[in-house]
């Protein structure tokens, strides 16, 4: 067993700032479907220290569970007095958890995948993604991995609505998926990398992308979409209409961007502005998309989604938006097959809905 001196796997001050009180309990998804407390952010925590002081061993079956059960939703962080970092614990176990072949095979595969710059510019070249070179303000659009190829959709309705941004085709992966899969210092680089490349302002229309890249490149450089329309002082145009009708809209909330970034306000406002909005019991808790969480632990995901579910279609609702690609295809792909009519869509899908609506 490896010495504690010769561990060093978390930061001290972080484990340090815990102080065991138990208000995170009731905001972790987690604990709400299991009510062990292993399987809450105190819990988990216990788990740290236990390993960085050698009281576990590293196989210990209980630290490859729950370092894996996390879904890293960082809502703990929103209630916490104490101020722990939880969202930078969770990358740092995972870091030492996660290494070489101890990796889900489908994260390995899919951080190949996004570490290939030539790849991205494939898939765009196939799904026609926005594209525009650099102009006005210099500020610039993200395309993200997943959009790119899922949703090309999301970044041609971006620049439809502020033409100024620029949407550079060689720009790669923002490094977001490897720190949340066990190797934080290759996404910690590829968003340095991402902001050489794009060294003006950059716009992102994923809330997860925005709070990882915000870590790295800072606050002030890093703008999630509804927060940058809401400064440009962006007015919507139109609206949308079921029937004779304006259209019923929730929102989904992105975690990191909500927990992480503390924007709710903007998305919402947006919303208001071009249809009826709705608030939906829950609308801040976790999808279970999480990223990858939903294809690892697919079982898992479904548990947490199903009550949000639910909510939605007893809310009376014509839509629900999101304002992250991977809460986008989670809700998207559950309310088909649910033969749900509610249609889920991006935010800016849903401005430039209501923009060609006018014309």
């Amino acid at each position: 067993m490896t010495e504690p001196a010769e561990r060093g796997i978390f930061g001290k001050d972080l484990l340090d700032r815990c102080i065991s009180c138990g208000f995170c309990l009731p905001a972790c998804p987690t604990y709400a479907l299991t009510g062990d407390e292993a399987s809450s952010p105190r819990g988990r925590i216990t788990l740290m220290r236990a390993l960085e002081t050698g009281r576990l061993d590293e196989d210990d079956p209980t630290l490859a569970e729950e370092s894996s059960f996390c879904l890293g939703c960082r809502s703990c962080e929103t209630v916490c007095p104490a101020g722990v970092e939880y969202g930078a614990l969770l990358e740092q176990w995972r870091d030492h958890q996660w290494r070489g072949r101890r990796r889900p095979w489908i994260a390995r595969l899919l951080m190949a995948v996004v570490s290939r710059t030539w790849l991205l510019r494939l898939q765009g070249l196939v799904r026609r993604h926005a594209r525009a070179r650099s102009r006005e303000d210099g500020s610039a659009l993200m395309l993200g991995c997943v959009e790119r190829g899922l949703y090309p959709q999301v970044s041609r309705a971006a620049r439809a609505l502020r033409p100024e941004l620029a949407a550079p085709a060689a720009q790669g992966c923002c490094g977001a998926l490897h720190a949340h899969n066990g190797d934080s210092a290759k996404g910690a680089a590829l968003a340095r990398e991402l902001g050489d490349r794009l060294p003006g302002r950059i716009v992102t229309t994923a809330g997860g992308c925005a709070a990882h890249l915000s870590t790295h490149l800072g606050r002030d450089r890093v703008k999630e979409v509804s927060e940058y329309l809401a400064e440009a002082g962006h007015q919507a145009l139109g609206e949308v209409r079921v029937g004779d009708r304006r259209a019923r809209v929730a929102l989904q909330d992105s975690c990191h961007l909500r927990n992480g970034m503390g924007v709710t306000r903007q998305p919402r406002d947006l919303i208001r502005a071009v249809a009826d909005y709705v608030e939906l019991p829950g609308a801040g808790d976790c999808c279970g998309a999480a990223g990858t969480y939903a294809m690892l632990r697919p079982k898992d995901s479904r548990a947490v989604l199903d009550p949000k579910l639910d909510a939605i279609e007893q809310s009376g609702v014509d839509y629900v938006v999101a304002v992250n690609p991977g809460c986008l295809r989670q809700l998207q792909q559950s309310l088909r097959a649910r033969r749900s009519t509610i249609r889920a869509l991006h935010l800016v899908e849903l401005l430039r809905e209501a923009q060609n609506a006018r014309v």
